[in-house]
């Protein structure tokens, strides 16, 4: 028997009650020693301009969309996952979206299992569910309680089980959108636990390629498949506002935190020299390699070689790469940074900006032959509140999209 979707009553009683009794408090940084700085590199392409008429695809979608939150920490994952027990990996993995797309509606599946293509893979954004309505997959907010906690169990299986990284970052980057849906009045704009997606692109099998998608506003998880092996985790988008943390259903949110502190403590550890070396030339608005923007990646290094850093300092390095690798599962994060590591001394890193990586404007590039990793700080946008908050990508020049061209 199919499980439909329902609307979750209870899930938006509960958002009610939490902004009831908690208020959504915001930990502010000191910014008084952040300068104004003429901005010169702009960021990838924002949502369209002017008053384009929208699709009637993308009205149906914009129609989907919700404004309550779905709890993602609290929901149990049900009885119907044991059916996978006996199953442990990428079987595991398999077995689980075999559960989800058993059970729910002919409707739904239509949304949740897709032909997988490229340009699919490439319709994912850091924009909110309704700026960028072309993102594949079902809202969170679509499924039942039940059905969430098959979708949770495909994700922990997928991404890693350490705090603030992996499933737990997924978590706290939704309860964010959450928190903004309390300050905003742009509603919209989608601000809402509700309206991210979980899509798979091709068929989760043995055999083929596929590709596990989960997206929402500052988040891109993108998991590419082929014959049972991982051969793509990039595109992955990282960013959260507000930043650095904020108390929102009944959790300390600091999802970006660890990222911005391994950054600083990096930079913080260079010479006089070794920083003037580094120092990229003008400004950066926003990370350059960001959504649509798959070409952007400069063919020339810039910056100071990795070659130069003592052993601490590459040390220091790799901690912030592992940031972002480790939100893969485990195993999986092993081999690309063993790849990362091995293609240390033809990496350059490269900053613009302050040390500290707190105030708007400062930027953070490691590139390497496979490796591009950008952090950059943004003024705060949705919550009405000065300050910043960090937007932050991770691509692998050789296998972004499982290396996959068509």
């Amino acid at each position: 028997m199919k499980l439909k979707p329902t609307i979750n009553l209870s899930a938006a009683i509960s958002l009610a009650l939490i902004c009831a009794v908690s208020t959504p408090l915001i930990a502010a940084e000191d910014l008084s020693s952040c300068a104004t700085i003429t901005t010169e590199h702009k960021g990838p392409p924002g949502p369209p301009g002017g008053k384009k008429e929208e699709s009637a695809e993308e009205k149906a979608v914009k129609a989907r969309m919700g404004n309550t939150s779905t709890l993602m920490q609290t929901v149990a994952i049900p009885e119907s996952v044991k059916a996978c027990a006996k199953d442990s990996g990428y079987d595991r993995l398999v077995c689980l979206t075999n559960i989800l797309k058993t059970n729910v509606s002919d409707e739904m599946l239509k949304s949740l299992q897709l032909d997988y293509s490229v340009a699919t893979a490439k319709k994912w954004s850091n924009l909110p569910a309704g700026a960028f309505p072309s993102r594949p997959g079902v809202f969170m907010g679509e499924f039942s309680s039940e059905q969430r906690g098959v979708v949770k169990a495909i994700m922990q299986q997928a991404a890693s089980l350490s705090d603030n990284e992996g499933w737990d970052e997924m978590v706290q980057t939704m309860n964010a959108d959450d928190y903004i849906s309390t300050v905003s009045t742009d509603y919209k704009a989608g601000y809402s636990s509700y309206n991210t997606k979980i899509a798979f692109l091709g068929n989760p099998a043995d055999e083929g390629v596929w590709q596990l998608y989960w997206g929402g506003h500052h988040f891109a998880f993108s998991n590419t498949y082929k014959n049972g092996k991982l051969i793509g985790a990039t595109p992955s988008f990282r960013g959260v506002e507000p930043f650095p943390s904020f108390e929102m259903n009944g959790m300390t949110n600091i999802p970006m935190l660890q990222e911005r502190d391994a950054f600083a403590d990096l930079l913080n550890s260079l010479s006089k020299e070794q920083l003037a070396e580094a120092l990229l030339e003008g400004t950066y608005t926003d990370v350059l390699a960001g959504p649509q923007a798959d070409d952007a990646i400069p063919s020339e290094q810039e910056g100071i070689s990795v070659a130069k850093l003592n052993e601490a300092q590459k040390a220091l390095l790799m901690v912030a790469v592992r940031k972002y690798v480790g939100d893969i599962d485990d195993a999986d994060a092993q081999a690309y940074m063993e790849k990362y590591g091995a293609e240390l001394s033809e990496t350059v890193l490269g900053y613009s900006g302050s040390t500290d990586v707190k105030c708007e404007n400062d930027y953070v590039r490691i590139h390497g032959p496979s490796l591009w990793l950008e952090f950059s700080m943004e003024s705060n946008k949705s919550t009405n509140k000065v300050g910043n908050h960090p937007h932050s990508v991770w691509r692998d020049i050789e296998s972004d999209y499982g290396g996959q061209k068509q």
